[in-house]
């Protein structure tokens, strides 16, 4: 069944109205008197009044969808997909409604792809520059640290003294490179695998930090492929930075935990909350990577999480796609 088009529904109601409103003119006993009597002016206004009302009514139906088309293209956000808008009948409007929903289909299609190589690309920065760091600088500064041991122990007082210094202020320099070759590519992520990488990570974090971590690890986690682990690792770390930055939190618990269908991370904070604030780059980088592997972001502030302040929960939903042998 062919719709009738939104033009043709508008002149047939005129027409309609228009058309009644001249047969009554026609065959009622109804005149028009220099000057207008009351009654007469009643009926004109009455007539008048009824014809706006159906016009208002039918535009009010008609182009409701544009409106909620109109709201989405403000509010739309392409790192939370999904945001679809109903079809409902035919014409012109419902094709333009299928037609946005197509659009944003593709968008966040493209969206999620230009991500992905960006994130990939990213990250293979990230090897090459922790390769070098460990290759080239964290060698020299080792040959570096061994020649002030030789120096040391052939000098005498108060040179040795002084060696000395120099020796533990470079092999401080030397644990900074090494924690962030870590950060930059964890080799423990791909050596002993997720639960021994994110327990390393909340170990490091709440080392240098002084905050309390709590780790609640299920230990029956399924096997994940590379890149789904990878993108785990990557949201934990970035929770646990905004936590240390940004909430002022003094506890925060990791959480991971899964059975067959998902894997599921958390990360939780007595903190201040994140309110309405504005999302920054590290929450829309971890919105971004939970894309990459077609996960679940959801990051709220519950107020029952601290006494002291609403806190922030992360939490990302991962589908359990088993690595392949």
């Amino acid at each position: 069944m062919t719709s009738v088009s939104l033009y043709w529904r508008i002149f047939g109601l005129n027409a309609v109205v228009l058309g009644s409103a001249t047969a009554l003119l026609l065959w009622a006993p109804v005149t028009v008197s220099v000057p207008v009597l009351l009654t007469e002016a009643v009926i004109l206004v009455g007539g008048l009044v009824v014809m706006l009302v159906a016009n208002a009514a039918l535009l009010r139906i008609g182009l409701a969808p544009l409106d909620r088309v109109t709201r989405l293209m403000t509010t739309v956000d392409l790192l939370r997909p999904g945001q679809r808008l109903p079809v409902r009948g035919g014409g012109e409007v419902a094709g333009l409604v299928s037609a946005f929903n197509a659009m944003l289909e593709r968008l966040e299609g493209e969206r999620a792809a230009s991500s992905a190589r960006a994130i990939l690309a990213q990250e293979g920065e990230r090897r090459r520059i922790a390769q070098e760091l460990h290759d080239e600088v964290g060698q020299s500064m080792t040959a570096v640290l061994l020649a002030l041991k030789r120096a040391s122990d052939e000098a005498s007082e108060p040179l040795r003294e002084e060696l000395l210094q120099a020796q533990e202020i470079t092999r401080g320099s030397l644990d900074e490179v090494r924690r962030l070759v870590r950060r930059l590519r964890p080799g423990v992520l791909d050596d002993l695998g997720l639960v021994s990488a994110v327990t390393s990570l909340a170990t490091e974090f709440s080392t240098h930090t002084g905050l309390r971590v709590v780790r609640r690890f299920d230990p029956d986690l399924p096997a994940l492929d590379q890149e789904t682990e990878l993108v785990i690792y990557r949201v934990a770390q970035e929770s646990l930075t905004n936590a240390a930055r940004h909430a002022e939190a003094r506890r925060v618990e990791v959480s991971l935990y899964g059975d067959e269908e998902t894997v599921v991370l958390e990360v939780a904070d007595d903190g201040r909350g994140i309110g309405a604030a504005r999302e920054g780059a590290g929450l829309r980088g971890m919105r971004e990577r939970a894309l990459l592997i077609g996960a679940t972001l959801d990051i709220w502030s519950p107020d029952e999480v601290s006494a002291t302040g609403t806190g922030t929960r992360i939490r990302l939903t991962v589908p359990a796609v088993r690595k392949q042998s």
